[in-house]
């Protein structure tokens, strides 16, 4: 994760921790035909009797619904296990305030889906080739994960989030949020620590920039004010 000059060291996996920004840039049986009488003799003479019945065959057993494995998080023997992809809300694919602002959260839910799994691809997915912070947040996650090593806490939590969906002349919109990172550690075989930063203490604002393509959103800028 990213740091600014404030941290004499700046370790691969953390994103960010900035100084606030207070202002906002931004069906049924069918008979036969015949004479019922006549089937009712017929059935009368032929019909068994209770020791002569059938019996019914059991019912087939129901096959039990699989049921997913349970989410691990990250710990000092290991990466996490069966992370969850975080699933995009609908309005997060509205061309709208609401649906901005949505989708700024859900790309923070990538991120931290990345930094708990080592996938980038989800984001890269709705992110410009150009998105500089992205590119360190996919190196961030690549070193993380060399060979047996796992990265271990900073999660970004969003504690607040808006916009003036003002479009800028790139056509851009711009959207604030306000984010909090836990701890974080970058960890290797036998719980081997090669880097480790503390919990923010105070939120961080960050900037994100994205344009409405077709029927989604795509982030061009990520940064902090």
């Amino acid at each position: 994760m990213i740091r600014t000059s404030a941290r004499s060291a700046v370790p691969a996996a953390r994103f960010g921790a900035l100084g606030l920004a207070a202002i906002l840039v931004l069906g049924g049986c069918s008979g036969d035909g015949g004479e019922p009488g006549a089937e009712a003799a017929e059935n009368s003479s032929s019909s068994p009797t209770a020791s002569e019945s059938p019996t019914e065959s059991a019912s087939p057993s129901a096959t039990p619904t699989p049921t997913a494995a349970a989410y691990k998080p990250a710990t000092a023997e290991g990466p996490a296990e069966n992370v969850p992809l975080p699933v995009m809300p609908d309005v997060a694919k509205e061309q709208s305030k609401e649906g901005l602002e949505a989708f700024g959260e859900h790309w923070f839910d990538l991120v931290n889906y990345g930094y708990e799994t080592g996938e980038t691809a989800p984001v890269k997915a709705i992110s410009a080739p150009d998105c500089e912070r992205c590119q360190s947040f996919y190196v961030d996650v690549d070193e993380g994960y060399v060979n047996d090593d796992w990265i271990q806490g900073g999660q970004l939590r969003v504690i607040s989030r808006g916009t003036q969906f003002v479009q800028t002349p790139e056509g851009r919109f711009q959207l604030i949020l306000s984010i909090r990172q836990d701890a974080s550690f970058n960890r290797g075989p036998n719980g081997k620590i090669y880097h480790e930063a503390t919990a923010d203490e105070e939120s961080t604002a960050f900037i994100m920039e994205a344009t409405f393509v077709s029927d989604h959103w795509v982030v061009n800028l990520v940064d902090v004010i």
